[in-house]
């Protein structure tokens, strides 16, 4: 990993902060962040470093790989991004990074380093459960957002339908009962030679495609409970793909489609199960930056008569900012941890959910 691998994206104000300023780190996966937010919803610098190149010539990530690169990328990355925040560590309020879920090697490297930085800073430690930063930050970019609201969320590794009702105070209304939807979508991409990051490639290649062409099944659409379910359709599009019948345009458009179609009627469901109105219908998560998708949200919300509101399509994706802003809105509510906090490969949002009746380890 060297710095010219490492983009930058500043806000346009540093320097002089009003309320907490947050120092937040993201290891979770193949993305490495940091960013610098502060407690008005500033995003006061945000640096990366994806990790494509490494992990493309295997089609996939490499957990063993990512904890490295984690490694050489995180400090110069924390440098960097309080540079453009012209700030030192010590004019920071807290220290926050991703504690779980993910792949533990790398949550790891996330986690001790922010641990060391606050030790040596003598600063608050906040451990952020990732799935809470992607569930919070639509409050970082829509500060009308209040709770609560009702979340799809939707990652390579998670779907869930979730109540939103404050910080640290989530009932989960629904989940995955095999896959999730961006590891459908990966594996997807795979099979059919697109490349990494699968999500993406898909999307543009269904831009070209029919999505009424082949026939696919829409899992668990129309019973009762909004659970989800993609393994059935991942092995559709195996399936069809083995057949040559039909183009990759058209199998991938047809897959999202099924996708789409799946997110629609879980959702619909779930808005009925609620036993609340919420104050709007939220996406997040690296899948919700297609565009497809959001664009059915919207359709949906607006026949809710609710507002429908998603990050910029940046912030969707793992990053470092929403790591950042999650600590401020715990460090806001007095929720910080002592240096024995655990980093955890799980780390359900919701723990008194009941257990998705057939679903495995990952619901």
């Amino acid at each position: 990993m060297t710095l010219s691998s490492i983009t930058s994206q500043s806000g346009s104000q540093s320097g002089s902060q009003s309320g907490a300023v947050i120092l937040g780190l993201e290891s979770s996966c193949d993305e490495t962040a940091a960013a610098v937010v502060a407690s008005d919803r500033r995003i006061l610098s945000h640096r990366l470093a994806t990790q494509e190149a490494i992990h493309r010539p295997f089609g996939g990530v490499v957990p063993e790989n990512a904890a490295r690169a984690h490694v050489d990328a995180l400090i110069p990355l924390v440098e960097g991004a309080l540079a453009d925040a012209g700030l030192t560590l010590d004019r920071v309020d807290a220290i926050a990074a991703t504690a779980g879920p993910g792949l533990i090697g790398g949550v790891m490297v996330g986690l001790v380093t922010a641990k060391a930085l606050a030790m040596a800073a003598g600063k608050p430690l906040i451990a952020v459960n990732h799935l809470e930063g992607h569930a919070l930050s639509p409050r970082l970019a829509d500060p009308t957002l209040e709770f609560p609201y009702l979340l799809l969320l939707v990652s390579g590794g998670h779907c869930q339908l979730i109540e939103v009702l404050g910080v640290g105070q989530y009932r989960r209304l629904a989940t995955t009962i095999d896959d999730a939807a961006g590891e459908a979508f990966d594996k997807t991409a795979k099979l059919l030679g697109l490349g990494i990051p699968g999500g993406p490639a898909v999307e543009r290649t269904a831009l070209l495609g029919d999505p009424k062409a082949v026939p696919l099944p829409r899992p668990l659409v129309g019973t009762a409970d909004p659970h989800f379910s993609f393994a059935g359709l991942k092995s559709a599009v195996l399936r069809a793909s083995q057949t040559g019948q039909w183009s990759a345009a058209d199998l991938c458009a047809s897959f999202q489609q099924a996708v789409i179609d799946c997110f629609i009627d879980r959702t619909r469901r779930a808005l009925a199960a609620t036993g609340r109105r919420p104050t709007a219908l939220v996406v997040a998560g690296g899948v919700a930056a297609n565009q497809a998708i959001r664009a059915a949200l919207a359709d949906l919300a607006a026949s809710a008569d609710l507002p429908f509101v998603a990050p910029p399509l940046w912030l969707c994706t793992d990053n470092g900012a929403m790591i950042g802003w999650a600590g401020a809105e715990r460090f806001a509510a007095g929720m910080t941890d002592d240096l024995s906090v655990p980093a955890r490969p799980r780390w359900p949002l919701d723990p008194a959910a009941e257990t998705a009746r057939g679903a495995g380890v990952k619901a």
